[in-house]
């Protein structure tokens, strides 16, 4: 009898680390969704009941997954769909688009200053802005990787405490 109890106490242990094991597997994927990113996933991880700081560490974990995808590939793609009759039009809209803003910030900010500015980019939760959108303006930029991606870890640390501490309160 004993044993048989032991068994459906570590069989109903597995059962519910299963489901909470697949609640960050779901905030994981829903942080690495372009325009999602990690702004949709931690208030979703609070809505799910689940404790914000591991919540918080896997969301930036899963929004960072993708970055050095978009950063070597993105700008690649862009020139290599310039002459394509479809696509051309989009990518050489999104190459010049991203040259001036990259110009813009550039003069405002300086060589020295494109770390913070870049992370103020992709930190601050507004349409348009995230890591995604950051790692192609830095790769348009020719922004070399060590920058742009300490820039999106802190961006990421910025967007995450800001979606945290609104998440807390709301939920």
């Amino acid at each position: 009898y004993l044993l048989s109890y032991f068994y459906g106490r570590i069989y109903t242990l597995l059962i519910s680390l299963r489901w909470v094991m697949l609640k960050y597997i779901y905030v994981l994927l829903i942080s690495m969704v372009p325009i999602i990113e990690l702004r949709g996933a931690i208030p979703y991880s609070q809505a799910m009941g689940l404790p914000i700081l591991n919540s918080y560490i896997v969301a930036i974990l899963g929004n960072l997954i993708p970055v050095p995808f978009v950063y070597f590939l993105a700008k690649k793609f862009l020139h290599w769909g310039e002459d394509k009759r479809f696509i051309g039009k989009f990518c050489k809209k999104i190459l010049l688009k991203g040259h001036k803003a990259g110009e813009k910030i550039l003069k405002k900010s300086g060589k020295s200053g494109i770390l913070i500015a870049l992370a103020i980019f992709i930190g601050i939760p507004f349409p348009g802005t995230g890591a995604y959108t950051g790692m192609l303006a830095a790769s348009i930029l020719d922004i070399d990787f060590k920058t742009s991606i300490f820039s999106a870890i802190l961006g990421l640390i910025l967007s995450g405490i800001i979606m945290a501490t609104i998440s807390f309160h709301v939920f």
